[in-house]
C-alpha cells in the first residue's frame, strides 16, 4: 500500500449562511462530535497504537511505517452518528495531509473520553452534490461555535478544477486557525481567543 492511498487533498471555505441554505436539501446528514487528543500521549508499541496505557487499535506494517515516518500528527476521536472513529492526520502542505483511520469500539472511546476533557467540536454535516457531480461537505457548527459554517471538498489532485457554489465565501485552505483542531482548542481558552 503506498502513501497515495492515505493522502487527503481538500479545499476549505467559509460559507455565507445568512440567507437560503441550499446545501441542506437534498443532502445526507450526519451528526459529528470530535475530540482532539494530546498527540504526546499517543504511542506506537509493536503493532499497537496506545493512548497512555490503553490500546486504541492495531496497526498494519504500512500504517506503522507512516506513523513512525512522520512527527507531527493531529489525533481525533470522532463520533459519526453513533459510530466511533480514530483518525490521525499529518499535514504535508496547505491542502494535503496523510490520514489514517480506524474504527473504535464504543467502550474504548468512552474510556478514553473519561480521561478528558479534551478540546472538542460538535457539528452537523450536510453532504451536498454539486452541479459538477462532486460532493461538498458542509459543516454547521453547534454550541459556542454556533453560526460558523464551513465547506470542504476532497479532490484527486491539488490542481483539480472545481465548480464553486455561489454560497461559498472566502477560501481558508491551509489557514491553520480555521482547522477544526484550532477551533476546538480555542474553545478551551478562558478568553475564547486563538
Amino acid at each position: 500500500m503506498s502513501i497515495k492511498n492515505h493522502l487527503e487533498i481538500e479545499r476549505r471555505f467559509l460559507v455565507d449562511a445568512r440567507g437560503d441554505k441550499p446545501w441542506r436539501e437534498p443532502a445526507d446528514v450526519v451528526s459529528i462530535e470530535q475530540h482532539y487528543l494530546p498527540t504526546d500521549e499517543i504511542k506506537a508499541r509493536g503493532d499497537l497504537l496506545f493512548f497512555n496505557d490503553m490500546i486504541l487499535t492495531s496497526l498494519s506494517k504500512d500504517e506503522l511505517s507512516l506513523w513512525m515516518g512522520h512527527e507531527r500528527w493531529s489525533v481525533r476521536l470522532r463520533m459519526w452518528n453513533s459510530h466511533w472513529i480514530l483518525s490521525v492526520k499529518s499535514k504535508q502542505n496547505k491542502d494535503t495531509a496523510i490520514e489514517l483511520e480506524w474504527d473504535v469500539e464504543g467502550p474504548v472511546a468512552h474510556a478514553v473520553l473519561e480521561l478528558g476533557p479534551f478540546p472538542s467540536v460538535q457539528k452537523t454535516r450536510y453532504c451536498w452534490l454539486g452541479a459538477d457531480g462532486k460532493i461538498w461537505e458542509v459543516d454547521e457548527f453547534e454550541g459556542r461555535l454556533a453560526g460558523v459554517v464551513l465547506a470542504e471538498i476532497e479532490l484527486g489532485s491539488s490542481d483539480e478544477a472545481v465548480l464553486e457554489p455561489e454560497w461559498l465565501g472566502h477560501e481558508i485552505t491551509g489557514l491553520k486557525s480555521w482547522s477544526n483542531s484550532a477551533l476546538a482548542s480555542m474553545l478551551t481558552r478562558p478568553d475564547g481567543l486563538p
